[in-house]
């Protein structure tokens, strides 16, 4: 079955995608307060949001009607894949509510020794939503689309062996990812400031995902306090 998904590229294009997370051990990753916090951000105009968890995506698909894209973390040891790893974390995730299911899709091996092809392929056709692929990488882009992912986003660049050195946001990624690809692009991580947001978009992107600058209250505290106390 082939599915189209114009119509959701056309709902994100040009916009902003409020990635509303927090760490496991602060009082923020309440399901409750994600779902604010992606109230919040989509009565300001987000186009979309992006939520980790099962439990954070149906408590915010109940606040929001703009597509989430939904992804799982998973730490697995033995492996470096950690978004969105196995066909069922995706599953719960798009069973949650969940519009959009994004998953690492390097070249990496993961859990069950599903290729990041064969994913993609079980969550169009078993699952029927549409996949951002979070590279790091040109070659993992280009492979990622070839191997049919709706989206693609800069998401892991800076955080594989690959990338290992480099500080997002990969605008260098991203203008080659624009030369090289006909597809829907999304620049995603380390976009600290609304100038960057909009240098994004100058570059190509369709879409911009800002996280930490925005909703990552508990990182912002810790690098204000870091700073001021370097100048005491």
């Amino acid at each position: 079955m082939t599915y189209d998904f114009s119509p959701l590229h056309s709902s994100l294009a040009g916009g902003l995608i409020v990635s509303c997370q927090a760490p496991v051990d602060s009082p923020l990753h309440a399901p409750a307060v994600i779902a604010a916090m992606a109230e919040a951000a989509v009565n300001q105009g987000a186009v979309a949001v992006r939520i980790d968890t099962p439990a954070h995506v149906a408590a915010v698909r109940q606040r929001v009607t703009v597509p989430i894209i939904g992804l799982w973390k998973q730490v697995i040891p033995g492996f470096e894949v950690y978004i969105t790893p196995q066909f069922h974390h995706a599953t719960a995730i798009a069973e949650a509510g969940a519009d959009i299911l994004a998953i690492d899709a390097t070249q990496r091996d993961r859990p069950g020794g599903e290729t990041m092809t064969a994913l993609i392929e079980r969550i169009h056709q078993e699952l029927g939503k549409p996949v951002m692929a979070d590279i790091d990488t040109l070659a993992n882009a280009i492979a990622a689309a070839q191997a049919g992912a709706d989206i693609l986003g800069t998401t892991l660049y800076g955080y594989t062996r690959e990338t290992n050195g480099q500080s997002p946001p990969g605008f260098d990624l991203l203008a080659a990812m624009v030369k090289e690809l006909d597809a829907f692009l999304i620049c995603e991580g380390g976009i600290a400031t609304p100038t960057m947001a909009r240098q994004a978009l100058e570059l190509g992107a369709d879409a911009v995902v800002v996280g930490t600058a925005i909703t990552g209250i508990d990182q912002q505290v810790k690098t204000y306090r870091a700073a001021i106390e370097r100048s005491l």
